[in-house]
């Protein structure tokens, strides 16, 4: 099973994990959110994550979720994992890559996860009222 780190500013990532659990079921294992707070250094985030990546890297694959394109999570997590093999930063996690990640992580294998993830969290992207017919804004 690909194992998942969610890395984002503040409290988003536990508050994505927490609705995303409520929806598809608690994640017993695999799955684990580091927050980052100004009030913690880069150093002290970075030793954070390379513990949690020296744990959860398997085999199977490990994916890291943040919250934007060069943030410092992004930041911090890609020299950590950029020569690890079958291992992914993806930018800009949403609850439905979360729930798309939660429901194929034991079924697909990690690149087509990978795929899954970003293909379904773009999908959630859109504007309500042109979809339903309605004016768009």
């Amino acid at each position: 099973m690909v194992n998942i780190i969610i890395l984002t500013h503040g409290e988003f990532g536990a508050r994505l994990l927490e609705c995303a659990e409520n929806i598809v079921g608690v994640q017993k294992e695999g799955v684990r959110n580091i927050s980052v707070r100004p009030q913690n250094s880069l150093e002290s985030i970075k030793s954070e994550l390379e513990q949690a990546v020296r744990e959860m890297h398997s085999d199977d694959g490990l994916i890291l979720l943040v919250d934007m394109p060069g943030g410092t999570p992004m930041n911090v997590a890609f020299p950590i994992v950029k020569d690890l093999p079958r291992c992914s930063v993806i930018c800009g996690v949403n609850v439905n890559m979360l729930i798309s990640a939660f429901t194929a992580r034991k079924n697909l294998g990690f690149d087509k996860l990978s795929a899954k993830i970003v293909e379904d969290g773009r999908r959630a992207i859109c504007e309500v009222k042109s979809l339903l017919g309605g004016t768009a804004l």
